[in-house]
């Protein structure tokens, strides 16, 4: 059901447009626990920490879809919000042909130099090869990740946040499933760890852009549509380059803070990449309430309503910080449990890495909810500018704090300390830009959304 954003209580509004986006990354982070998961326990740990290994590298190719997906679902929910249902309809092409194009040469960037993006990272032998397998699946599985993206982009940028959610349901519960099947019942090793999520992404992929046509076939247009606008795909890109350059520069820091940690062996290796995946699920559902809100602010500025935008931030600060409270908890208390989920009898080296990477970042993922949901807002007025300043100085602390302090006393501790620095101040400078946005200082100049180019 879309669903129109510039009406109603802000928080009322957010909240039952975000809760079901937050109940689907935690399904869409499945795919990847129970990768890890299913390597640790059938397998052993070497199988986990290839697993983990690879991801690091996957992440980039997912910055690039996640980057198709916000800078259709913000330029679509401008359209969207200005009823102008014609140009809306021809972002959606421009955004699908586009990403086509960025998809292939991925594509074969990742089948051409899998084993070079291994050695960059310092890929131990004794992991090399499934390192190696699991992302060579994955390559091929591509198409899917990013049609994905952008049919869960069109569907938040309409309103609707019930769809996708009901489809990641499905698909990461079967992935969970099929996983066990080809692993334990199998005897596949890696391979059949990939080739689940491989097949389940697969069929999720070709569900929601059926559902998705449908749906965009029944808003009606008076004067119809053109496929591809250069204009409207310049207007993406300004959302996009920057979303894909932080999540692709945010990958490349951890590929580099991987390899940094590699140079600790397999234990540590092991222990990290159980802890972040419990991480990266937070962290990954913050980013995606913060889509929420970008989605918030750029309908109502395209309806000419930039008023509701603090009203907004303040309702999904608490909603973010709602969400938080519990996770800290579970992490701080559960989080041997929690970790054992992932490796089955694990060294001592490995427990106590997780262990400790959790104790340190945890606490801080309050800080990390502020900056996060300014950004939301940041990318959804489209001050793109001020919203790579929060990321790259969030970024550049960690990997330079991660290279500094493992070289100290504090070893591969020194690595987790630079998480929670990071965020600190990458949320201040976040925080501040949003406190001096347009909406504050009132000058219709500052936002060229607000004055009718949309409409």
């Amino acid at each position: 059901m879309n669903k129109d954003l510039t009406v109603g209580k802000p928080a009322t509004v957010l909240r039952s447009f975000c809760l079901p986006l937050f109940g689907s990354i935690i399904f869409q982070q499945l795919y990847n626990i129970a990768d890890s998961l299913v390597a640790g326990k059938f397998i052993n740990e070497n199988a986990l920490a290839s697993v983990g290994n690879s991801y690091e590298i996957t992440l980039i190719f997912i910055a690039f879809a996640f980057g198709c997906n916000i800078g259709c679902s913000v330029i679509t929910s401008m359209f969207f919000g200005a009823k102008n249902y014609s140009k809306m309809k021809t972002a959606v092409s421009t955004s699908l042909i586009a990403g086509a194009v960025i998809c292939g040469v991925l594509m074969a960037i990742g089948i051409g130099f899998c084993d070079d993006l291994l050695r960059l990272i310092r890929t131990p032998a004794d992991v090399f090869a499934d390192s190696k397998l699991y992302l060579d699946i994955y390559v091929w599985g591509l198409p899917f990740v990013f049609f994905y993206n952008i049919a869960t982009g069109i569907f938040s940028a309409l309103g609707d946040s019930k769809t996708p959610f009901y489809f990641l349901a499905v698909s990461s519960v079967s992935n969970i499933g099929m996983d066990i099947l080809f692993v334990a019942g199998f005897d596949m090793g890696v391979a059949g760890v990939a080739w689940a999520t491989f097949i389940c992404q697969g069929v999720s992929c070709l569900l929601a852009m059926l559902v998705v046509l449908q749906k965009l076939k029944s808003i009606p247009t008076a004067k119809g549509f053109t496929w591809f606008s250069w204009k409207i795909c310049g207007d993406i890109a300004k959302i996009a380059v920057p979303s894909i350059l932080q999540q692709s520069f945010i990958s490349v820091g951890n590929i580099v803070i991987q390899g940094v940690i590699n140079g600790f062996g397999p234990g540590v290796m092991a222990g990290y990449s159980a802890s972040v995946k419990l991480n990266n699920l937070v962290i990954t559902s913050f980013t995606t309430l913060g889509n929420g809100i970008s989605n918030y602010t750029a309908q109502n500025l395209g309806a000419g309503k930039k008023e509701r935008i603090p009203e907004g931030f303040k309702a999904g600060l608490r909603l973010v910080w709602t969400v938080t409270v519990p996770i800290v908890i579970l992490y701080l208390t559960c989080g041997r449990m929690l970790l054992m989920f992932f490796m089955d009898k694990p060294s001592v080296t490995a427990m106590s890495s997780g262990l400790m990477f959790l104790r340190i970042v945890t606490p801080f993922y309050f800080i990390a909810a502020v900056k996060l949901t300014a950004d939301g807002v940041l990318r959804g007025s489209s001050m793109m500018g001020k919203f790579m300043i929060g990321t790259f100085t969030d970024l550049i602390l960690r990997v330079v704090l991660a290279f500094v302090l493992s070289g100290t006393a504090l070893g591969s501790t020194g690595i987790w300390c630079a998480w929670p620095i990071g965020w600190t101040v990458s949320a201040v400078c976040s925080l501040l830009f949003y406190l001096y946005g347009p909406w504050k200082v009132r000058k219709e100049s500052e936002s060229g959304i607000v004055t009718g180019k949309y409409r």
